[in-house]
């Protein structure tokens, strides 16, 4: 492994300790550098009010999305930089905004996927935005099904073979429920690549499914990962119909519509439990408890 240029967790003041040096415009969240193999990618919050949407899905992947304020993304400059920066022998650095002017060096990071997903430009319209996953340097992750080419390929063969939607395929992003794209992918990362409830871990059958329906969610909670799971069929088609559901502390909840010995031979017992509920996840829950309430 190469020596890293920043140290981790280290606050640097952006503009003296990072351009002044390497090159790249200090305005931009992707900034290739002029003089070095490099590029620096931001993320803050203040991102949130164009529709970017980034954010670690478990400790090795963080999900970053790519430039542009209005409009459809596209993979030109930064978003192109980014996409190719392994075939072109550029390492990429992470960092996080912390007060005005300065950021914190998160981790060295290698993009290994790249899709399209729904979101909003600075005017709230509805667009098609970009959606970057990079894995900390040097991590081993499984292969995601459809995947072209494993992540432990040589970076020369990597191509990510991403082609714009049409327009058919961009109204299916627009209304779909979860879809294949950016966002089933970050609930797949999420949930570390295994069902929430038994651990199973075949990811060509297991379902990626919102716990506040899409219908019912605004904007944001559409996007948010936190209100995902990824469940087995049999547990998915339950839950979609609030069949069952879960407590806080993610013990099974089983309606009264159906009889116990009816849910034993699908396999529920009412002893499962889901282990790796986030603070983020209680508050889609507690709204998906309603309902299943209201139809026990």
């Amino acid at each position: 492994m190469q020596r890293l240029p920043f140290i981790p967790d280290q606050i640097y003041n952006r503009r003296a300790d990072i351009h002044a040096r390497y090159g790249g415009n200090w305005q931009s969240g992707i900034c290739p550098s002029s003089t070095y193999p490099y590029i620096f990618i931001f993320s803050g919050k203040s991102g949130k009010q164009h529709g970017y949407q980034d954010g670690w899905d478990n400790p090795n992947v963080f999900s970053y999305t790519g430039e542009g304020q209005s409009g459809d993304m596209e993979f030109t400059r930064g978003n192109l930089a980014l996409k190719d920066h392994l075939l072109n022998g550029k390492r990429v650095f992470l960092f996080e905004s912390e007060e005005k002017g300065f950021v914190r060096f998160i981790s060295e990071v290698e993009c290994f996927d790249v899709d399209y997903f729904e979101t909003h430009d600075t005017l709230g319209k509805t667009r098609i935005g970009i959606k970057f996953f990079f894995k900390r340097i040097g991590v081993s992750l499984p292969l995601i099904p459809n995947k072209t080419r494993q992540v432990s390929e040589p970076p020369l063969l990597v191509d990510y073979a991403v082609t714009p939607p049409n327009e058919t395929e961009r109204k299916g992003l627009v209304t779909s429920r979860v879809g294949q794209g950016a966002y089933r992918k970050r609930i797949i990362h999420r949930w570390e690549y295994q069902c929430a409830v038994t651990g199973f871990d075949k990811l060509d059958v297991l379902i990626a499914s919102h716990i506040v329906p899409w219908s019912k969610s605004n904007d944001n909670e559409r996007l948010d990962v936190h209100n995902g799971l990824l469940l087995s069929p049999t547990y998915d088609a339950l839950f979609d119909r609030h069949l069952i559901s879960f407590e806080n502390n993610g013990k099974i909840i089983l309606s009264n519509a159906i009889e116990l010995q009816a849910y034993e031979k699908i396999g529920v017992h009412g002893t499962e439990k889901i282990n790796k509920l986030s603070p983020f996840n209680l508050g889609y829950l507690d709204r998906h408890r309603d309902q299943f309430n209201e139809n026990s």
